[in-house]
């Protein structure tokens, strides 16, 4: 396993990490992700450390607290050998103060957390979601006091927009607080977003992308193609209002290319977009998820080989979109190109 810096951080990762959100599923989204128990999550984190993966993911709001609750289970004995990321932020009840990242909300949810976690700290707590009614100096403070009383020990957050992210990151210096080293993004070859703004923010600021649904929520799994139904047993058939669009047409572009490379290397069409995302540049992380050991080891052969430079430049071209005002005459024109080249 390949371990790289947490952004600019001295936190190494490995390249691969492991999304609990499989673990203890239910209701209509994390039902249909997965529904491990304690013993069968005991297993794949088994399978993880012996391959390396050391960091598993997990958040509060996933399954309303079980996730957390069935990882803390899975790791007992083991604590020493792992990384805990959680997330906080998104509602946890109906409440005025369950939800968001006020100092109140956030000393409760960390402590809801390590409870659920049956540990004393946690490696990295990152905001779930930015909340605008709860100014940054008191989250920052918040985070640095938790940071000062070992409770957590580096700080990243998820879904926020690039401004959002730079007046954090501005209040912490100002003040001398923690500052964010990671950003846990979503980022595929059929969503590409993350390449326009947050990117060269992560590379400008020191930020390490943890990418989550790197299957581009189920799509990249090698099931589906032009001219065939999504199967049977997709979760896509109750998950996909959940998830991020993707144009049809767009879709099934970028999975003729991963077939063609497919063919080429002998490797499956996950492993292909797993290895994609692990040669971009600010990629610290791609967390993957698997219901079952056979997803499981499938992910787990995304490492230990290499793209060459053509496939990675055919399945760029597969994938690319117009990119969205004020970043395409960056990509257009030549003479805005030399002040700001596009990243590659």
């Amino acid at each position: 396993m390949d371990y790289r810096n947490l952004g600019a951080s001295g936190l190494k990762v490995p390249a691969l990490s492991f999304g609990a959100g499989t673990f203890g599923g239910s209701g209509p989204l994390f039902g249909n992700w997965g529904s491990s128990d304690t013993r069968e999550a005991r297993r794949l984190v088994g399978i993880c450390l012996d391959a390396g993966v050391n960091l598993f993911d997990t958040a509060d709001v996933y399954s309303d607290g079980a996730s957390e609750q069935v990882l803390g289970e899975a790791i007992k004995g083991r604590r020493a050998e792992v990384l805990i990321s959680t997330k906080t932020g998104l509602p946890m009840g109906d409440g005025p103060n369950d939800a968001g990242s006020s100092r109140s909300r956030l000393i409760r949810a960390v402590e809801d957390a390590l409870r659920r976690l049956g540990t004393d700290y946690i490696d990295l707590l990152q905001l779930h979601a930015f909340d605008a009614g709860t100014p940054v100096e008191e989250v920052l403070s918040t985070l640095d006091m938790l940071v000062r009383a070992g409770q957590i020990r580096y700080v990243g957050v998820s879904n926020f927009s690039g401004w959002q992210v730079m007046k954090s990151l501005a209040a912490a210096d100002k003040h001398g607080w923690p500052r964010y080293v990671a950003n846990q993004v979503y980022y595929s070859l059929v969503g590409r977003d993350y390449e326009w703004d947050l990117m060269p923010l992560g590379l400008d600021q020191g930020l390490g992308a943890l990418v989550w649904s790197p299957l581009g929520w189920g799509r990249l799994t090698g099931k589906i193609r032009r001219g065939t139904p999504i199967p049977e047993g997709s979760r896509l058939h109750e998950t996909a209002s959940f998830g991020p669009p993707v144009d049809d047409e767009h879709l099934y572009r970028v999975v003729d290319a991963l077939d063609a490379v497919a063919e080429e290397t002998g490797r499956t069409v996950p492993q292909i977009a797993l290895n994609w995302l692990l040669q971009r540049p600010t990629v610290s992380s791609v967390i993957i998820g698997a219901r079952n050991e056979e997803q499981l080891r499938q992910n787990l052969g995304a490492v230990g080989w290499a793209l060459t430079a053509d496939q990675i430049a055919r399945l760029k071209e597969a994938s690319s979109v117009t990119a969205p005002y004020p970043y395409f005459p960056y990509r257009r024109q030549e003479a805005f190109a030399r002040l700001n080249p596009p990243i590659e």
